[in-house]
């Protein structure tokens, strides 16, 4: 169907977002459309800003609206460890927990040769460099459990342990309230590596 100009770019701003098609695409501009102009003059700010406004920590490399970040600025952390994550939303998953009041590392991706990724396109040389300079005595290696998730983090442990820094993976397994008999093998062959005793 032939949209008028403005909404068929609405449109194509709208399907630029991962996951989201023409149907979704086109029923999120007729949703604006139909919004207080205000609300959509708010939103358009609030995308503009976003963009304008947020920085990656000197540190750590996460998102944040100031540097360092709040996690790298909190003097109650503990600085002997680093948790080393993908992406910055892996951080607020991270931080969900609660359990967990190291510092992080974010690699911003993973590596993966088929789509032509390697350890110099993504933030391992900065990670090198804080275990240098600080005095990291364990880095856990939390990237998600897919070939390139895994692939990166065996390329990260060759390269941190000969430094003498302790270096962990985060386990794998089934999730809570899951059943093994849809479980697959893969989760269920990690949740057999992943046991300890009881």
């Amino acid at each position: 169907m032939h949209y008028p100009e403005p909404i068929a770019k609405l449109i194509d701003s709208f399907m630029k977002l991962p996951g989201i098609g023409p149907k979704t695409a086109a029923r999120l501009a007729f949703y604006v459309i139909d919004m207080e102009e205000d609300d959509v003059l708010e939103f358009g700010r609030a995308l503009v800003n976003a963009k304008r406004q947020l920085i990656y920590c000197s540190e750590c490399l996460n998102i944040t609206d100031r540097d360092p970040c709040f996690i790298c600025n909190d003097s109650t952390r503990d600085r002997s460890t680093i948790c080393v994550v993908q992406e910055p939303r892996d951080v607020i998953a991270m931080e969900k927990m609660k359990d967990y009041r190291g510092l992080y590392h974010v690699l911003h991706g993973v590596i993966s040769p088929v789509d032509g990724i390697g350890p110099e396109d993504i933030k391992v040389a900065e990670l090198i460099k804080r275990l240098e300079n600080e005095e990291i005595q364990e880095v856990i290696i939390a990237t998600n459990p897919t070939i390139e998730g895994e692939a990166t983090a065996m390329y990260l442990s060759r390269l941190i342990k000969p430094a003498g820094v302790k270096t962990t993976r985060i386990a794998h397994g089934l999730p809570m309230g899951g059943d093994l008999e849809y479980a697959d093998e893969v989760t269920l062959s990690k949740a057999m590596e992943g046991r300890r005793e009881l």
